[in-house]
């Protein structure tokens, strides 16, 4: 990808994260989102983590504002007809990707390669929303995007061995670790995560510990650097209940089942950081 223009559609934590770190490694970025005000929260949100690596030394004040320079923000879904990479990053919500993707279909050009963020839903599937399925992958950035070092590279049935090793070139270009996986729901990460925080919220639900207690177990015992609680609370617990949804449903497994806790803060609006209250409050 000699152009370095990406397009990533959806502009929320982990789509301006993208955004950033392919601006700050030289490409230049279209962020595309519905409504303005998310896409002016996300480059407010984007300066704010580049004024941080300023103030750890990790990136100059030059390097700054020549990434910022680098992206355009707009809710023109036209303007990916230039693109040769387009990351989607919207909401972990099936049918939502679905449309979406049939959306970027019709206005990528026919060479450009079509990633998604999704953290459990089939990129089988979703590649089968388009014309293109062997140039359809998935790009699963951690959260935060600019910290995390590992990208789960997923294949699809049909993805082709050259949009793979494209992918895989990219993402190394962009200072992190590519992993390749296959399509099945959760991939690795979230198929041995989820059930991890799941456990965890039976236990508060059962009164075996207080969420303080469980995060401290973990983190002193198995040396995780957070615990699950608090780790679910900045995933977001209704991106967590999707992902145990997409686990239980695709695997048919009971050990996937969410736990009614979770699923009662979820509905009550408790949603973790960006709701202001989840197992912790943040207000």
């Amino acid at each position: 990808m000699h152009q370095k223009q990406v397009a990533v559609v959806g502009a929320g934590q982990m789509g301006n994260g993208i955004a950033h770190v392919f601006a700050h490694k030289g490409w230049n970025v279209q962020l595309v989102d519905v409504a303005q005000p998310m896409l002016d929260r996300a480059l407010a949100a984007i300066r704010g983590n580049f004024d941080r690596q300023v103030r750890k030394g990790t990136a100059s004040e030059a390097e700054r504002d020549a990434a910022l320079a680098r992206i355009a923000a707009t809710t023109d879904l036209g303007v990916i007809a230039d693109r040769e990479l387009v990351i989607e990053a919207a909401s972990e919500n099936a049918d939502l990707k679905f449309n979406l993707f049939a959306d970027i279909d019709r206005h990528a050009p026919p060479e450009a390669i079509l990633a998604t963020n999704t953290s459990s839903i089939s990129v089988t599937t979703i590649g089968a929303r388009t014309t293109r399925p062997a140039q359809v992958i998935g790009m699963h950035f951690m959260n935060p995007v600019p910290v995390m070092q590992l990208v789960e590279v997923i294949r699809g049935q049909a993805t082709s061995d050259s949009t793979t090793v494209l992918v895989m070139d990219v993402v190394r270009e962009l200072g992190k670790t590519p992993v390749e996986v296959s399509d099945y729901p959760g991939f690795v990460s979230n198929r041995v995560l989820m059930p991890m925080i799941n456990e965890a919220v039976f236990c508060l639900m059962e009164g075996v510990a207080t969420a303080e207690a469980i995060d401290t177990v973990m983190k002193l015992g198995m040396n995780h650097p957070m615990g699950p609680l608090a780790l679910a609370d900045l995933i977001g617990l209704d991106t967590c209940l999707a992902i145990l949804d997409v686990l239980h449903d695709g695997l048919g497994d009971d050990k996937y089942r969410p736990c009614p806790l979770l699923k009662r803060m979820v509905a009550a609006g408790y949603l973790g950081r960006k709701s202001g209250r989840g197992f912790y409050s943040y207000q």
